[in-house]
């Protein structure tokens, strides 16, 4: 069953016999959204994904990150200084690899992009610096909408409709702990939050990967049994 926000909201009464006067709305939109971030932590959203393009500025390092970006997933530029025209992945790194870098050779020494790194909020960094206003595609995940905001609150979100299990789990957890309530229920919750979310892991590992041209390492740990155990 797909959730709307005041499903949701009910199913959290029915499930821990607790009513509005202590889970009021605003104390589950507090509950629900701490779930909801607990999840894209976890494993990234298929609907939250986005691609950005612009323009090099010849000689500068910096290019902007959208206000809404999340996760970089990856960057590609357009090489069209070559015919054919080659797109290129670049190679991420750290700021601390790009500080070694631009020691030498210098900010002022242009050439073809190889690599890029998150710098700070507003901007992320390509070296060696542009020589030409190439083209550059970001591919990353927004901020997903909340089920809390009012242009989802009856609709419903990717996950809430798609996946209503492991949001009802997320949001029971977080709320038996908020209650303080008894430790078998909590932990009972949390082994079913574990395994919907692993089903839902193994279900993106196709499709979604945290850098898709780098190691591409899903987020979310896989318990496997050993083939000796039954």
């Amino acid at each position: 069953m797909a959730y709307s926000l005041s499903n949701l909201q009910t199913d959290i009464r029915n499930y821990t016999e607790v009513g509005s006067t202590v889970l009021s709305d605003s104390v589950l939109e507090r509950l629900i959204k701490n779930a909801e971030h607990t999840i894209f932590r976890a494993v990234d959203v298929d609907d939250e994904r986005f691609y950005s393009t612009s323009n090099c500025i010849i000689g500068n390092r910096y290019v902007s990150i959208p206000a809404d970006c999340r996760v970089i997933r990856y960057v590609q530029l357009l090489n069209d200084n070559v015919s054919p025209n080659v797109q290129v992945f670049l190679e991420q790194r750290d700021t601390s690899f790009m500080a070694e870098y631009y020691n030498t050779p210098s900010t002022a020494s242009t050439s073809l992009p190889k690599y890029w790194a998150n710098w700070d909020e507003e901007y992320w960094v390509v070296a060696p610096t542009p020589d030409t206003a190439y083209e550059i595609t970001m591919a990353f995940n927004k901020e997903p909408v909340s089920l809390t905001d009012s242009s989802k609150s009856t609709t419903g979100t990717y996950i809430s409709n798609k996946y209503p299990d492991l949001l009802l789990y997320a949001c029971l957890v977080n709320t038996y702990a908020y209650l303080k309530g008894p430790q078998d229920m909590l932990q009972y919750y949390k082994a079913a939050y574990k395994e919907a979310l692993e089903s839902y892991a193994i279900e993106q590992i196709g499709q979604r990967r945290r850098s898709e041209y780098g190691d591409g390492v899903i987020r979310a740990q896989l318990i496997s049994k050993s083939p000796s155990s039954n």
